[in-house]
């Protein structure tokens, strides 16, 4: 899954765009869990500024931003979430 995330990719942000576009097209979104003991909805993923793969998330009206890493995984986890694991594996 890394080599085919990381595929043609000269440094490390391409490498991070990569995995963010797997996790982006197979990861089942929206799903549930919760975030500082609060329930809420995952909508997506982004890319950010600084070369994060994040988490968007959902409450009531209101939206925030965890870096996927840091996201805690309902049980059963969705599907897809192997990306995630492969992203985290690549970072170490």
């Amino acid at each position: 899954m890394i080599a085919e995330a990381t595929v043609d990719c000269y440094n490390d942000s391409e490498c991070v765009t990569g995995f963010y576009t797997m996790i982006d097209e197979h990861l089942d979104v929206p799903f549930q869990t919760e975030v500082l003991g609060l329930d809420v909805t995952v909508t997506g993923v982004d890319l950010g500024g600084d070369d994060q793969i994040v988490a968007i998330c959902a409450r009531d009206r209101g939206r925030g931003r965890i870096p996927i890493l840091d996201l805690p995984l309902p049980t059963p986890p969705p599907g897809g979430v192997e990306w995630i694991e492969a992203y985290r594996r690549w970072l170490t």
